[in-house]
């Protein structure tokens, strides 16, 4: 599976090897109409972790979504296109909604829980929503944000905490009663419709801006399933008494969670553990409660996993797991693979983003890599790196990566502006600096978050990933501030002052660095890196940070 590099037409392609067919049906069916022999009718996909006698089997799933998806579409008039919104923490109900939506015909569009009420208003608007179905925890939330958007007090609704799925309107807790009646979702075969049918909208982190509505088609999210799953399934072909079972304790909003805990691990006919909110204790007591076998995670956690004494036997049975959102230093990579499995457990990196809806590059379950790299392309897809100009770069030098392939977003939904600047001729532009080296990838940093010192290109991430290795900091972001004519690093750092002094970091990465890397932006200790809900560091909250300290100075 080691990624080919060609030359094609002037350009270097950079390509897998592998080739996999795929089913041109839509997700549905894909994944509940299919055959499949992991998956039977008794088998149990989801639970509720805290209480896992809320579960339920594929039978009771089938027969819930299609009673949803004749409520929705004969209470609610939703039909091919129309949106939801939907918004969880989470919850072993919530694949009943995201497969009811598109029984009815429906559009899935994805709040993550930590959204402010003027967010989910300026979502809903933006995708039309027509209604909104939220978990029992963010009721409020859902009523404040959907009134703000101006949407009936009645298209508001919560589903119950019972063993049962049930419907509640979120301002009065009235029961909306379910159909009795069974709607069977539209079987649809033609590829240009797969294609283009949009089965959910992911709202894109904005790191750097407000959130955009990326389109993901029923076609995104089978091939997507397809690369992931494979090899796993091979694995387990050899592996016959390998289990599949995760927890899920990542915003299901998220296009890693939407794509670990609802699509490909149906298709894995495995069972997920839903945690309502992460808590690191909780996750690692889950975790050895029931004998979790594989799992995705972003690198905050990771890092939690690699420095924390609480880590014992509780990831014991882990035999394989991936992390992606943002890049993982090797060192920390290494140390948390060695907590895991009882130290022969497989922590590979992926890299995509909502775009690519997930992962784009993936490390094989027959290999290992402990050099940071971020892995080798996923089968049927190309890729190409390219300076400011849009120019190949030469083979080992870093640049933009471009994507194509059957993953990558149609683009952004009513957004003209970021289609063109995010596609050329074909290609998505990712905005993302990688290189490549020995068959990987390895990520540089954002392309817009390079900081640029005297002429030399400093990446954060690199500096980032060399700070949290020093046992007394636990977590560390880099951004540019202005200063002596051009840009300086600075960390933010999270640790004990009374452990180690700003002036010790300063001098601890200056040995290990070049001089143009230097923290000559200086050390500034901090309680928490402000991150997204999937772990990638907010730069820009750090940079408004600086703003308001420059102000207060005036």
């Amino acid at each position: 599976m080691a990624t080919v590099v060609e030359k094609r037409g002037g350009q270097t392609i950079y390509k897998s090897p592998d080739h996999i067919d795929l089913p041109k049906v839509d997700l549905l069916t894909f994944l509940l109409d299919s055959p499949n022999e992991r998956l039977r009718d008794d088998t149990v996909l989801h639970a509720d972790a805290a209480d896992p006698s809320r579960s339920i089997t594929k039978s009771r799933l089938v027969k819930a979504l299609k009673q949803l998806g004749h409520t929705l579409r004969h209470q609610y008039g939703i039909n091919k296109g129309d949106v939801v919104q939907v918004i969880f923490t989470g919850h072993y109900m919530a694949p009943t909604v995201f497969y009811g939506i598109m029984a009815a015909g429906g559009t899935v569009a994805a709040s993550t829980p930590s959204s402010t009420p003027p967010e989910v208003a300026r979502q809903i608007n933006l995708t039309e929503s027509k209604m909104v179905i939220c978990s029992p925890d963010l009721k409020a939330l859902a009523a404040a944000g959907g009134s703000a958007a101006g949407l009936p007090d009645d298209r508001i609704l919560y589903i119950g905490d019972s063993h049962e799925f049930q419907l509640f309107e979120a301002k009065t807790d009235k029961r909306v009663p379910l159909s009795s009646q069974e709607l069977d979702w539209e079987r649809v075969t033609d590829q240009t419709r797969l294609e283009n049918t949009v089965g959910c909208y992911i709202y894109s982190s904005g790191t750097t801006g407000i959130p955009k509505a990326v389109k993901i088609s029923h076609a995104n999210m089978i091939a997507q399933t397809m690369f992931i799953s494979t090899p796993t399934i091979d694995y387990y072909k050899t592996h016959p008494k390998m289990e599949y079972i995760t927890l899920a304790h990542l915003p299901a909003a998220h296009i890693s969670g939407l794509q670990a805990y609802i699509v490909n691990q149906t298709f894995m006919g495995g069972i997920v553990y839903w945690m309502k909110k992460f808590n690191f204790v909780e996750f690692l007591d889950y975790a050895k409660k029931y004998k979790i076998t594989s799992f995705f995670s972003v690198p905050p956690i990771y890092l939690m996993i690699a420095k924390s004494p609480l880590v014992k036997d509780h990831l014991d049975t882990v035999e394989f797991a991936l992390t992606g959102a943002a890049a993982l230093g090797g060192e920390t990579q290494a140390e948390a693979q060695r907590k895991m499995g009882k130290g022969k457990a497989i922590l590979g990196q992926t890299w995509g983003l909502s775009e690519t809806t997930g992962g784009f590059t993936i490390l094989p379950r027959h290999l290992t890599d402990d050099t940071g790299s971020v892995s080798m392309i996923v089968a049927n897809c190309e890729a190409r790196l390219v300076d400011d100009e849009g120019k190949d770069v030469e083979v080992g030098q870093p640049g933009e990566m471009w994507c194509r392939g059957p993953i990558i977003t149609k683009g952004y939904y009513k957004n003209d502006k970021a289609n063109k600047e995010a596609f050329v001729d074909g290609w998505f532009c990712t905005g993302d600096r990688l290189s490549f080296k020995d068959g990987k990838f390895y990520f540089v940093d954002r392309k817009k978050e390079l900081i640029k010192y005297n002429g030399f290109q400093v990446a954060p991430a690199e500096l980032e990933a060399l700070l949290v290795t020093h046992p007394k900091i636990q977590d560390a972001a880099v951004i540019g501030v202005e200063g002596e004519g051009t840009e300086l690093p600075r960390a933010y750092v999270v640790a004990d002052k009374k452990q180690i002094s700003a002036e010790e970091i300063q001098k601890w990465v200056a040995d290990q660095v070049a001089s143009y890397k230097k923290l000559r932006g200086g050390v500034i200790f901090i309680d928490a890196i402000p991150k997204s809900p999937s772990g990638k560091i907010l730069r820009k909250d750090l940079r408004a940070l600086v703003k308001r300290e420059a102000g207060a100075k005036l």
